[in-house]
């Protein structure tokens, strides 16, 4: 995936929520280039339901972040465990449904920080038996939405704030465990969920000139960031969030 970088996960079991997609699909195909044993999750019923989609080498798990009861069944499922990336989740205005509605709200909030919490406290118990040099990892999959207002996503801006906070507590309460806690957020990544914002000129140029390295992000770029943070090479890193996005959060 890198042309001078090698990732060694042999032996490894590695859980990505949301891995059929996205940047899901990119940090899964990046463990599994690596050697690890992967589980994705997603929301149809099997792996041969997503058309198109490689994922050969998966273990699949069906899981609707929605659903409290499928989260701790899907963790309970895990009694080994080296790695965790919570990454399922989307934008629910890209389906159309106003985030300023309650009830919709609520359901971002579910989505991406109540599934998140959820599914790192089933999962403890197994990462802190890894063996895995640094130790077991959790990643969280952040967003610009965690440092900026971001008008359209109310529900999803402050689920992803909520989640840097997380991250710097988890790492706290889990360090005893051998647990780190980290989390990348990512700047404009193309994706399902952003395919049409990034066909909008109107949100994708203004980010485009903010962005100092002049491109938007690829899955690639997210996995890269999360291969680094569970490796050896970080093993003294934990509680942190990384921007990924190009320099679009230093940029003045």
């Amino acid at each position: 995936m890198w042309s001078n970088i090698k990732y060694d996960y042999q032996g490894c079991r590695v859980l990505v929520t949301g891995g059929t997609s996205g940047i899901g699909a990119g940090i899964a195909t990046a463990y599994r280039d690596a050697g690890a044993d992967v589980a994705v999750t997603g929301t149809k019923a099997n792996a041969a339901a997503y058309e198109g989609a490689d994922l050969k080498g998966y273990r699949y798990l069906q899981l609707d972040v929605e659903d409290n009861a499928a989260i701790d069944r899907v963790a309970a499922g895990e009694k080994q465990l080296d790695i965790l990336v919570n990454n399922a989740g989307f934008a629910l205005p890209s389906i159309g449904l106003d985030e300023y509605e309650p009830e919709i709200f609520e359901r971002a909030i579910q989505m991406h920080l109540v599934s998140a919490y959820r599914m790192a406290r089933g999962c403890a118990g197994a990462l802190g038996k890894s063996k895995i040099p640094g130790g077991g990892s959790i990643i969280g999959i952040a967003s610009m939405a965690s440092y900026f207002g971001i008008e359209i996503v109310p529900g999803y801006g402050a689920a992803k704030g909520g989640l840097v906070q997380l991250t710097k507590t988890l790492a706290i309460h889990w360090a005893q465990q051998n647990i780190r806690v980290n989390a990348v957020a990512a700047g404009l990544t193309a994706s399902r969920m952003t395919a049409g914002t990034i066909a909008n000129p109107e949100w994708s140029a203004p980010t485009l000139a903010r962005t100092p390295l002049g491109r938007l992000g690829e899955p690639r770029d997210i996995a890269g960031a999360v291969l680094f943070l569970t490796s050896p090479a970080a093993a003294w890193i934990t509680g942190q969030t990384l921007p990924v996005d190009g320099g679009y959060t230093v940029s003045g």
